[in-house]
Order: C-alpha cells, then structure tokens, then sequence
C-alpha cells in the first residue's frame, strides 16, 4: 500500500490557510500545519501577521483537523530580508512592496526548505492561485476568482520551488471557501481580512521615523524649479500622490517625481502623472528565460491594479523594458511589473524609471 504523500501547510490562522489544511486533510493527505513566527515592532507589539493570538487559533484549526502543528522562527531573515529592505528602499525614494519579498525569501525560502527538511514532498498556502505542469515546465496561472487572485506577488516564485507548490483554493472563490470553513465549523469561517503592512501598526510614515528612515524635510517645486512649500520628508509621498501637499493652487497637484540629490519633492498636473514606459530590473523568468527577446503580454504594475496591455522587450537576462499602450498613473519605482499571456504569469520584476 502506497503512503500518502506529506505535506506542510503554511498556516496563519486566516480562512484562507485554514481552509487549505482542511481540503488537504479531507482528500486523505498526511497534512502538517507550519506557522510563522515574525519579529516584534520598534515598539514591543506583535506583527500583526502571525501574532501570538494568530498562532493560537491557527494551532486551534490544527487540533480540530487533528493534524500536527509547528511553528518556525522567522524573526531574523523576516527583518534582513523583508523589513530592512523596506526602510532602504524608502530612503532611496521608492515604494517597495514588501509582500514580495516576503513570499520570495521567508514562505518560499526559509520555510520551504523547513518544510522539506521534516519530510514534506510539497508546501501548501493559502494563495489564490494555480499551478500546471507540461512534463517540463511548471507555470503559475491566475486564480479562478480574479477579484482575490494573488498570482502577482508569487511572480517570484522559481522552478524548484513551483515544483514543491501547493494551491488548494485557486479552483474556489472566496464565498466558497468561507462556506466550506463554515460547513465544518472553523471560528475563522467569517474572519476580516488585513490589507495593511503586517508590521507597521498605524501609519507606515510613524514606523519610517522610529526606525530612523523618514527623512528630512525640503522644498517641493513645480516642473520648472518655482519652489511651492515645503515638504516633510521624502518618504512621506508617493507618485501620484495628491493628498497632503498642502499647498494653494488653482487646479490640483500631484506628486510626480522625488529628486534625491535636492531632497526635492516635484509636482505637477493630473496629466503629468504616471507614465508608459519604463525599465524593469531583477526579473524572474518563471520558466527560467523569456518567451521571446520581445513580446506583447499584459502587464500588471501593482497588486490589485488592472492590467494593462504592452509590449515587453528583454535586454540582461534579469532586464526588461515595457511600453505600456496607455499611460498608467500607478507606475511607480519599487513596485513590481508582472507580465501576464492570458491567465499564465510569466513572471516580472522591480520598476525603475
């Protein structure tokens, strides 16, 4: 008789990865739950993902499944990896995305190879989204549900580690899962859900400051060099910002460039925002190389954002350019440009401008 296969379920006490162990768990599978233990804030406060209340109802979903339950201390490649690369990048005047690297170096890093270490094939999350094999090449696709498909932020994902992925809910929608969590009794079935930074509590621009990062104050101009005001640190805007600039003017400003060597923050008008081309750095090629040196995909520059049709062109290995069809306000360096070919994510990397 064939044993079952093993596998780890990354579980953090949400509906979602709840959900996940329990299909897991149904289908026959000798399913274990692995937690995360992150780091505690610049105040002494839990991160909000993973907290010790999430750890004991993640640990409560795993006695009522009667699976085994374990929980990993990521605390010290959480803050090298995730945490001080988001305060870098700010001071550099961009906008990372600090999920990305979280499930490039933490879940599909470090606990991955925990994971396999205790004898697991694969590693289960609760990630909406899909995953097919042609007998050469792993590919990730978008979930059925598009509204919470999270494909983009697994843009990162290789092909040794898409080999030992597992997505139980990319077939399922989100009412779905929360009826299959209610039908067998979770307490998580109607949980909220948190779209905030899991390690800022409050404002990001507060966490910036106490961790040294907020900057200094300096001038904001407009496009010809007329000095408008005065900001209060570079961190505390992004492109296309309009909100808080706090300054008269006839029609409406926004953010449109921040220019370190000045410490200057620039505005302008609505239609000076965003832009259609751009350079992409430190891309993944999900299948290992592009499909073509140039290709039409459709891109996506933000997570949530609608994608827009464009034209990728590959230089470097890891280099891109994309020209967009239409101008896009959202183009924002630190973010991540992901390329899409109908529901199938090629891949992406970070913008640069």
């Amino acid at each position: 008789m064939t044993e079952a296969p093993r596998i780890a379920v990354a579980m953090s006490g949400g509906v979602d990865s709840s959900v996940a162990a329990a299909l897991l768990h149904e289908a026959g599978v000798q399913a274990f739950g692995l937690m995360l233990r992150l780091q505690d804030n610049a105040e002494g406060q839990a991160n909000r993902c993973c907290s010790p209340s999430d750890v004991a109802t993640a640990r409560s979903v795993a006695a009522i499944l009667d699976i085994p339950f374990y929980v990993v201390d990521a605390r010290d490649v959480f803050e090298e990896r995730v945490v001080s690369p988001f305060l870098d990048g700010y001071a550099q005047g961009v906008t990372p995305n600090p999920c990305i690297e979280c499930n490039r170096a933490v879940r599909w890093g470090l606990l991955l190879e925990r994971a396999l270490a205790m004898g697991a094939t694969h590693l289960a999350t609760g990630h909406y989204a899909r995953k097919t094999y042609d007998g050469r090449v792993h590919c990730l696709l978008a979930a059925v549900d598009s509204a919470k498909d999270q494909s983009y932020v697994l843009h990162a994902l290789t092909q040794a580690q898409l080999a030992h992925a597992m997505f139980p809910l990319g077939e399922l929608t989100k009412a779905q899962v929360r009826a299959h969590a209610s039908r067998i009794g979770l307490t998580v079935a109607h949980r909220r859900e948190s779209q905030d930074l899991c390690f800022v509590q409050g404002d990001y621009r507060a966490f910036l400051a106490t961790r040294g990062a907020g900057g200094l104050p300096g001038p904001i101009l407009d496009r010809e060099g007329v000095a408008l005001g005065t900001h209060s640190g570079l961190t505390g805007f992004t492109l296309g910002q309009r909100k808080g600039l706090r300054i008269p003017a006839r029609e409406a400003l926004y953010v449109i460039e921040k220019d370190l060597a000045r410490n200057a923050l620039i505005v302008g008008a609505r239609q000076d925002v965003g832009r259609e081309e751009f350079a992409v750095e430190h891309v993944n090629w999900i299948a290992g190389v592009p499909p073509a040196e140039a290709f039409d995909a459709q891109v996506q520059v933000r997570y949530h954002a609608p994608s827009i049709a464009g034209r990728v062109t590959c230089g470097a290995p890891t280099q891109a350019r994309v020209r967009l069809l239409t101008r896009q306000p959202d183009v924002a360096p630190g973010q991540s440009a992901v390329f899409y070919v109908d529901d199938t994510c090629l891949g992406g990397g970070i913008i640069t401008l």
